[in-house]
């Protein structure tokens, strides 16, 4: 093998490992109520605070 594909073999194990972090962390049952609490933040609104024309 030489540089240039050493090189991509490399950039592309870190892209996927970084992918996978970011999926684990995000993904992670811990942080379900911080991620899902703007969702429900805003369904809990009546049309009267929405600001509707």
């Amino acid at each position: 093998m030489n540089w240039e594909q050493i090189a991509y073999v490399a950039f592309t194990i870190t892209l996927v490992l970084v992918m996978a972090g970011i999926i684990i962390y995000y993904y992670n049952p811990k942080r379900k109520k911080k991620v899902e609490e703007p969702k429900f933040r805003m369904l809990d609104k009546g049309e009267d605070e929405q600001g509707h024309l």
